[in-house]
C-alpha cells in the first residue's frame, strides 16, 4: 500500500494563545465530554510533529502539526500550510499575530512560496464576553481579510466549541495542498 500524502501544518503565533490547548484537545479528541478545566493532558514539545492520520476524500493523509514553541527555530521548517493563531481574550495576541507573526510568516515562507495557504484561527472562543477588550468575530474577520489570508475560523479547546468544524475546515485545506489546485481560496478570505 502506498504512503499517505504528508502535509506540514505550521502554528505561529504567542505562547499563550492557546495553540497547545488545541493540539492537546486534537490529539485526545475534540468531541470528548472532559469536565471544564483548564488542565489538558499535556503534549511534549519534543515530540513534534503531533502526527494526525485522517481518511477523507477515500483516501488517506497524514498531518503533521509543529507549534512555534518548538523548535525554537521554526524558520527552518517548509510547512505546507500555516494556521496564525491568536486568542479572542487578549488584544495584544491579535496585534502581535498582525505585526510580529504575519510578518515573520511572509519573510521566511512567501518570499519563497507564494502557494502557500493561511489561516486565521481564533482560540479560547470560550473567554468572549461582553467585556471591554475582547475581540469580536467581525474584528477578527477583517484582519485576516486585510492579512488576505483563505481562511478564517474560532473555536475553544476548552469547551470544545467548534473543535470538530476548525478540525475538519483544516484538514480539507491541507488536503487540498496535496492537489494540482493547492489550497489557496479563490476569491478571499473564506468564513468557517
Amino acid at each position: 500500500m502506498d504512503e499517505p500524502p504528508t502535509v506540514s501544518i505550521l502554528l505561529l503565533g504567542d505562547s499563550d494563545c492557546g495553540k497547545s490547548a488545541f493540539l492537546s484537545k486534537l490529539s485526545h479528541g475534540a468531541n470528548s465530554r472532559r469536565e471544564k478545566t483548564t488542565a489538558f493532558p499535556p503534549l511534549r514539545d519534543l515530540d513534534q510533529p503531533f502526527v494526525y492520520d485522517i481518511r477523507m476524500y477515500n483516501r488517506p493523509y497524514r498531518f503533521e502539526f509543529y507549534d512555534t514553541a518548538c523548535p525554537e527555530n521554526y524558520t527552518l521548517l517548509r510547512p505546507d500550510f500555516v494556521v496564525l493563531c491568536y486568542s479572542i481574550g487578549n488584544r495584544e495576541s491579535l496585534v502581535n499575530l498582525q505585526y510580529v507573526w504575519f510578518k515573520k510568516m511572509v519573510d521566511c515562507y512567501m518570499r519563497e512560496r507564494e502557494d502557500i495557504p493561511v489561516m486565521m484561527l481564533g482560540l479560547k472562543r470560550d473567554l468572549r464576553k461582553e467585556e471591554e477588550g475582547m475581540i469580536l468575530p467581525q474584528e477578527g474577520l477583517k484582519v485576516a481579510q486585510d492579512l488576505r489570508c483563505d481562511r478564517y475560523a474560532e473555536c475553544s479547546a476548552l469547551t470544545g466549541e467548534l473543535m470538530n468544524e476548525v478540525m475538519e475546515d483544516v484538514a480539507r485545506t491541507a488536503a487540498k495542498t496535496t492537489t494540482e489546485v493547492g489550497g489557496l481560496s479563490q476569491g478571499g478570505c473564506i468564513v468557517m
